[in-house]
């Protein structure tokens, strides 16, 4: 360890953080940690790292806080356009035919971990642009940093932060304004941002498409499968799961599919 914090003082963090949220620090990262508690100790003018355990082991509010600041926040507008590309032209047909036979035109996503927004807005644009008419989406988008969902919900990016949005969605979809672009109100409405810490359940049902990329690698084992499972407990018997590309469920306890198509592997429940 370090001079700022002891090897007992790192394990107390590390347990804690692992049981509120399955986020997993080793001694290899724990810099990170390290580097985030310092930014926080000066913000709060907090002395010492013992004192802010005690603080946050009793407020829940300022460990919101603290679980915000240590979790990476990576993302832009159409990430990984392979998963994008195979939800367009394998996941949403074949789920159409699945919709058809019970005359539901309605289909429910949840982006899980969505960070500030971009992905949950990037379904929304491609959905209003494929689906059938008459045909409805629903999206949840949640994280654990309510700084994070607090951008999601305003909708205004930056022009830093547009790169990788095509021309036509951009005019389509954003209002121009000074800095940037503002997400009209009509996609806006098509996302309901929510906290959720991971470690729970969501409460949701028959989802039939959750996107959580680039978010189990910061769990162990143990809290992955804990996850992965709990997914599958939201999920409609029909449903489609897309994890990150540096992610995979081989080797886990579960029950879903691999697939693999000519744009991208994910994996489904097919029960």
């Amino acid at each position: 360890m370090s001079e700022f914090f002891s090897q007992a003082d790192f394990n107390d963090y590390r347990n804690l953080i692992y049981n509120e949220s399955g986020i997993h620090f080793t001694a290899t990262n724990s810099s990170i940690l390290e580097s985030r508690l310092k930014e926080r100790l000066r913000e709060k003018s907090i002395p010492d790292v013992k004192t802010y355990f005690g603080i946050i082991s009793r407020d829940k509010e300022e460990l919101k806080g603290f679980l915000d600041s240590i979790t990476t926040n990576l993302t832009r507008f159409f990430r990984n356009q392979a998963h994008f590309e195979a939800l367009e032209h394998y996941v949403i047909p074949e789920l159409i035919k699945i919709k058809k036979a019970s005359g539901n035109t309605t289909i429910k996503i949840w982006s899980a971990g969505c960070s500030t927004g971009e992905e949950p807005y990037t379904i929304a644009m491609l959905l209003s642009e494929i689906l059938p008419p008459f045909w409805k989406f629903q999206i949840t988008a949640s994280d654990i940093s309510l700084k994070c969902l607090m951008t999601g919900k305003e909708g205004f990016y930056a022009d830093s932060r547009i790169t990788g949005i095509p021309e036509t969605h951009l005019k389509k979809y954003f209002d121009k304004s000074e800095g940037g672009y503002k997400v009209k109100a009509d996609l806006m409405s098509k996302i309901r941002f929510d906290y959720h810490n991971l470690k729970n359940d969501s409460g949701q049902r028959d989802l039939d498409i959750v996107f959580c990329r680039n978010v189990i690698i910061y769990f162990d084992e143990a809290a992955q499968t804990a996850v992965i499972n709990r997914f599958w407990d939201a999920m409609a018997n029909k449903s489609f799961l897309f994890i990150g590309h540096s992610e995979s469920l081989f080797g886990m306890d579960t029950k879903f599919e691999f697939v693999k198509t000519q744009w991208a592997t994910f994996y489904k429940k097919f029960i």
